[in-house]
């Protein structure tokens, strides 16, 4: 009887603890794969976005300078549009993925979103049309590009 008590005292001073350790290793794997889907997420909508861009190749989007002028009126309505869901995309990126102080995983998927609006920002017709884009948008997605786009212009 001795024995079992003793055995109960045992497992309730290291059971106890490592349950709660495995309940937080559990938590952060979860959050981990969430993190993972809402990135993987994301990237699927830029793939998609970018199958866009390409079926609207004669705006030459992908290109470093802006389509030359004059644009026709067709033209330039196509390039807005793309422009706002590229935004709409980059905010939602901003707004999921950017936190400050970030390190490790989440630094890597942040900068790589970054470098795709840095990318972005060094077109001339984009950086143009950024005060116009950003207009409802959340406020700081909207100075964190904007500052961007001063220092890549």
């Amino acid at each position: 009887m001795i024995w079992l008590e003793a055995l109960s005292y045992v497992v309730t001073i290291l059971g106890f603890p490592t349950a709660i350790l495995v309940i937080i290793r559990e938590e952060r794997l979860r959050r981990e794969n969430e993190e993972n889907e809402l990135h993987r997420q994301l990237s699927e909508e830029y793939d998609n976005f970018l199958r866009l861009v390409m079926d609207n190749a004669d705006l030459l989007l992908l290109s470093k300078n802006s389509l030359p002028e004059p644009l026709s009126d067709e033209q330039r309505e196509r390039t807005d549009i793309i422009f706002r869901i590229l935004i709409s995309l980059f905010e939602k990126a901003y707004i999921i993925l950017y936190t400050d102080g970030m390190e490790g995983q989440a630094r890597r998927r942040w900068l790589s979103w970054e470098d795709d609006m840095v990318e972005w920002c060094a077109r001339d017709d984009f950086r143009t049309a950024l005060p116009y884009l950003l207009e409802g948008e959340d406020d700081a997605f909207g100075k964190h590009i904007l500052q961007l786009a001063k220092r890549h212009a």
